[in-house]
């Protein structure tokens, strides 16, 4: 990516993270929450999700609908435009689709980041024990899972954290089994929990960012900028909950 100036950093949030604003709406929120843009230098803007790449970047929280919007009739040009300051840009007319493959690669490789450090178990029977046992700390399924093996897992989960009645279930992921398979390296994955609180964070943040942007999840702005929080999607879209924190009892 090209350098340009940095750009000057918002106040924090009152969790402590910087903010930034949305070149488009002009809300400002954690910057988790949006989606950062580049310039390659041969002068393309591309996502750059994880924003990594050095210099200047310019800021979207708004979804994937909006952002067609504002390519078609040319606002995010000139938001672009002001944002890149004296820069020559080439806007590809598959940025929403760009970004949104960038975002489920951010998933799967978070995803597979943990199966290596040992956070993340896959395997119904496997996930049943840990989960019953209190260890689950995040429980997801594969949008291809069948209700009932869902279902079981979700009680289990419920279960070992004191929680029945609570509608406490894992999230409906925006992957089938075939990719998280991929993902994984493993064969026909289709449940899989984090035994990790921090890593559960991550990962909840990493999809809950994936659902706004495509337009699969509703959060309110309080939700918007938390990891766990904002993962919280409607029931329409994922039915999403990360561990309770629980009294410490020793």
């Amino acid at each position: 990516m090209r350098t340009l100036p940095n750009e000057r950093l918002r106040p924090s949030n009152s969790d402590g993270g910087p903010e930034r604003k949305c070149i488009l709406s002009g809300d400002t929120a954690p910057r988790e929450a949006l989606v950062r843009l580049a310039v390659s230098p041969e002068g393309a803007v591309l996502p750059d999700v994880l924003a990594r790449a050095p210099g200047r970047g310019a800021w979207i929280g708004v979804g994937c609908t909006e952002l067609e919007k504002a390519l078609a009739n040319g606002k995010l040009k000139g938001a672009l435009a002001r944002a890149f300051k004296g820069a020559s840009l080439t806007i590809p007319d598959d940025l929403p689709e760009l970004i949104e493959a960038a975002l489920l690669r951010a998933v799967t490789d978070r995803l597979g980041l943990e199966m290596r450090a040992g956070n993340l178990i896959t395997g119904s029977d496997r996930i049943a024990e840990q989960a019953r046992a209190g260890r689950v700390c995040w429980l997801g399924h594969a949008s291809d899972a069948s209700p009932d093996g869902s279902r079981k897992l979700d009680q289990a989960w419920r279960v070992g954290e004191d929680a029945e009645g609570s509608g406490m279930g894992g999230m409906r992921l925006p992957l089938d089994r075939a990719r998280l398979s991929v993902a994984l390296g493993r064969d026909n994955v289709v449940h899989m929990a984090l035994t990790d609180a921090a890593a559960a964070d991550r990962v909840a943040s990493l999809i809950a960012r994936l659902l706004r942007f495509s337009g699969m999840a509703e959060t309110s702005d309080a939700d918007f900028g938390s990891p766990a929080g904002a993962a919280m999607a409607s029931p329409a879209a994922a039915t999403t909950m990360t561990r309770p924190e629980r009294a410490d009892t020793n």
